[in-house]
């Protein structure tokens, strides 16, 4: 690919982005990539600016941040408010760390599950079925 990433249209920006062009829609209806002008009898064009937004779009989503939470941090793009930014990232690290605290805990339960699953012997319920079940009856779904 070259590396004039200027006067793109969308599915070669889309390529260079490493994303499909519903993508690029996507993101334009939820106010994280601006839609360019269409001029007369033309297509829009997109240029490097854009395929960097939307690289940073896609990296902020690998760390776990909603869309309206990557539209605060694209609002904070200018690198001046590091403490707002800051702020946020600390709000992602302990919504992390609560996952993982429920990951493994879900871990814990469906190991021995599991393994009460393969100790079963004759013509017993399965542990995991009376498990949910159990479940389900105590939730009073």
């Amino acid at each position: 690919m070259q590396n004039n990433l200027d006067n793109l249209t969308i599915g070669v920006f889309a390529k260079a982005a490493g994303v499909n062009v519903e993508t690029i829609r996507f993101y334009q209806r939820k106010g994280l990539l601006p839609e360019p002008d269409k001029p007369y009898g033309s297509i829009r064009r997109y240029g490097e600016v854009d395929v960097a937004r939307m690289r940073f779009v896609k990296s902020a989503q690998r760390l776990g941040f909603s869309l309206d939470e990557i539209a605060e941090l694209l609002r904070l793009e200018d690198g001046t408010r590091c403490d707002e930014a800051s702020h946020l990232a600390e709000h992602k690290l302990q919504d992390v760390r609560e996952k993982m605290v429920d990951l493994a805990r879900m871990e814990t339960v469906l190991s021995a599950l599991v393994r009460a699953c393969h100790a079963r012997k004759g013509n017993v319920s399965c542990p995991l079925i009376a498990s949910l079940q159990a479940e389900k009856e105590t939730s009073g779904s």
